[in-house]
């Protein structure tokens, strides 16, 4: 999730134990950090326990299955400039900027912002985030890319920027649609020609989801009174897909977009619900872009504008919009390969702030495993376990969305508890699961569309651990172990102190935490792959001993390729580490990482060099998002909010001193000057 929007009030009033806790306690049972062992001690720490559950990882902590990728580029320096910084012998281009039309109905783009809300919802949208590549053919020089558009900018996005006054009353009705339209996916494609990838104007394949697009709802929640509203009489429908930050796809081809921090675009100044209270809905004020404020004008459609206020003003909701927001907070499921196809918010995966969905190792015989992060500080981490039982033949069928019917529509929803011996636990979110107090949740909720309503709720109450906002979440293909993105979290309990257990109580430079599956869905072993922190950064800070060339802050955007190599990219938010480089990607092939007894090792002072900078950002920008072509010799990344950026279609060349450009996120198409593997 971009810093730009990220709120960071905690709406987790619970009294589980935070997750600082439970690393002090864990770190602390092994002696780790004590008597001046310092860095040298985090060296003991390896991938714990069993793996089970479709991975190949059945040798207790050692690792069982070894990618045989080795990185073939030296750490490039940190860079402060607008534009991007890549190894050399590699190539960085410009590719499907916002505000290029991909459809017919659209119009060019306007250097002076002037397109309209109609030349919008026909053009990429706005501040880039998770995008994946599906190929059209076996070399995989033809695919769609889809890609998300978190959020907007609206001093870029209009000629003079927004319309509101002073109270955030807006008074443009086109304004208020065009942004609405920069919100969403975009489905594009894309075609390698001479070593250039290009746009395919207009084809049949291209078209946009916006936060007006009308999607289907399935799951718990599907035809469910509490997602009635005029629009959707009987509960079936919602409109739009807003905030979409991280994203997934699925073993049969299709784009799963998150829909992240979006109970700010509404509004209930009446009596609030409690999953209201508890995901942060705004009961004050406007809206974040003030989208309501033109409800009620002449020129508005189908309660276009009044969607967004959610105040009970009727005698039921069939007279209001109450339960509009109940449609939102959800994975959404596109069908890339299908033209004019219905995206399918998926109820059963839990309704939170959503920051990527990435399916674990699949088996043969075995329930399919999406995990999903809930990105705001003191928040969990969920994982959904399928009913229906893998068949790898369901990875070649047609008709895709019956095979996220299938598979995504029942099974149980799971959240995370870490225990401080390098153990945990995944506690069910059903009906009969056992609360902190002694209780059920049944005592709490009357059905399991209720628990879905107020996911983070109900973890609340069966004694989840709070954690340290948790992002992208990507699984190793060879072992199998989940690898977790933790941001930061500045506001831990300073009466914990600091101490060599609890050495960072200000984590600002964040971590990534990884485990693998037990026997039983409920088990599971865990530990920490490698803290963030300035090269300078002392004993109880660098406790990876990190380097100038692998120094970072902020992990956020995580994935791996099917080679094993795994991609750390970064959100900046610790001075230390923003004042030497911009925002950046990192890559490290963890399952060949061992100790002398073969045990899957951490990032430590002794193998850190294995963790190396790949990619680095123009100013002022996010790098986030990750897919990579069929035969690895194209990799795509996005560029959210840069400040002055980009001068050309090489995203490498730098704007000129004293150069003004209104700044377009963009697609980043990285390649090889001889074309060959990149990473490698």
């Amino acid at each position: 999730m971009s810093k730009e929007i990220f709120n960071p009030t905690r709406f987790n009033k619970s009294k589980n134990p935070d997750f600082d806790h439970v690393l002090e306690a864990h770190l602390s049972r092994r002696g780790v950090l004590k008597g001046g062992l310092g860095l040298s001690a985090m060296a003991t720490f390896g991938a714990f326990g069993l793996a089970g559950c479709g991975s190949s990882n059945n040798s207790g902590s050692s690792a069982a299955a070894v990618s045989k990728a080795s990185l073939g580029f030296d750490s490039i320096a940190g860079s402060k400039t607008d534009a991007v910084s890549v190894p050399p012998g590699y190539t960085a281009q410009v590719l499907a900027p916002w505000g290029q039309p991909i459809t017919a109905e659209g119009s060019a783009w306007q250097a002076d912002g002037t397109n309209n809300a109609t030349d919008q919802a026909n053009a990429m949208g706005m501040h880039h985030d998770g995008l994946h590549f599906f190929p059209l053919n076996d070399e995989g020089t033809d695919g769609l890319l889809c890609v998300n558009h978190e959020y907007i900018d609206q001093n870029a996005l209009h000629p003079n920027g927004s319309d509101k006054d002073a109270d955030g009353i807006r008074s443009s009705v086109d304004q208020v649609r065009k942004e609405i339209n920069a919100h969403g996916v975009a489905v594009v494609r894309i075609q390698l020609q001479g070593g250039q990838w290009q746009t395919v104007d207009n084809d049949p394949l291209n078209r946009r989801y916006t936060g007006a697009t009308t999607m289907d709802i399935s799951g718990p929640l599907a035809n469910s009174s509490m997602l009635e509203t005029p629009f959707s009489p009987d509960g079936s429908q919602a409109r739009g897909t807003l905030n979409n930050c991280g994203n997934g796809y699925t073993p049969w081809g299709t784009y799963l977009t998150c829909e992240e921090n979006w109970p700010g675009y509404f509004i209930n100044k009446g009596a609030t619900t409690a999953d209201q209270d508890r995901i942060g809905i705004d009961t004050s004020g406007t809206t974040r872009y003030g989208w309501e404020t033109v409800a009620g004008s002449d020129e508005e459609l189908v309660d276009e504008f009044t969607r967004f206020d959610v105040t009970p003003t009727g005698n039921s909701a069939s007279e209001d919009y109450r339960n509009e927001a109940n449609g939102h907070g959800y994975i959404v499921e596109i069908d890339p390969y299908t033209a004019n196809s219905r995206a399918v918010k998926r109820t059963a995966l839990g309704r939170f702030r959503h920051e990527g969905c990435t399916f674990g190792k699949l088996a043969e015989g075995q329930p399919i495993v999406f995990y999903s992060g809930h990105d705001s500080r003191f928040e969990y981490m969920y994982k959904f376990v399928s009913d229906a039982l893998w068949d790898p033949a369901d990875a070649e069928t047609t008709d895709r969305m019956a095979m996220g019917d299938k598979y995504m529509d029942a099974g149980t929803l799971y959240v995370a508890r870490f225990d401080a011996d390098g153990v945990g636990s995944w506690l069910p979110l059903t009906l009969d699961s056992m609360t902190t107090d002694g209780g059920v949740l049944a005592d709490h909720f009357a059905t399991l569309a209720d628990i879905i309503l107020n996911t983070a709720g109900a973890a609340d109450l069966v004694g989840a651990t709070p954690m340290d906002r948790p992002e992208w979440c990507a699984v190793d293909p060879f072992t199998g172990s989940v690898y977790l993105t933790l941001t930061n979290n500045t506001r831990r309990d300073e009466t914990t102190g600091t101490n060599p257990a609890n050495p960072r109580l200000n984590n600002k430079f964040g971590h990534v935490i990884r485990w693998d599956e037990g026997e039983a869905h409920t088990e599971f072993t865990w530990d920490i792959f490698v803290f963030g922190s300035d090269a300078a950064g002392d004993a109880n800070t660098n406790l990876s001993g990190l380097n100038e060339f692998n120094q970072f802050a902020s992990p956020d955007g995580l994935a791996f390729d099917q080679r094993g190599i795994m991609w750390i990219q970064t959100d900046n938010g610790a001075d230390e580490v923003e004042n030497y480089t911009n925002d950046q990607m990192l890559a490290v092939v963890p399952s060949q990482l061992t100790d002398a007894d073969g045990n899957l090792d951490v990032i430590n002072a002794d193998n850190q060099a294995q963790l190396r900078r790949f990619f680095v950002g123009p100013n002022g920008c996010e790098v986030t998002g990750f897919t990579i072509t069929p035969d690895y010799t194209t990799m795509f990344v996005s560029i959210q909010h840069p400040g002055n950026w980009p001068y050309s279609s090489n995203a490498a060349e730098q704007t000129p001193a004293g150069m003004s450009l209104r700044p377009r996120a963009s697609v980043v198409a990285i390649r090889k000057s001889d074309g060959g593997e990149l990473g490698v």
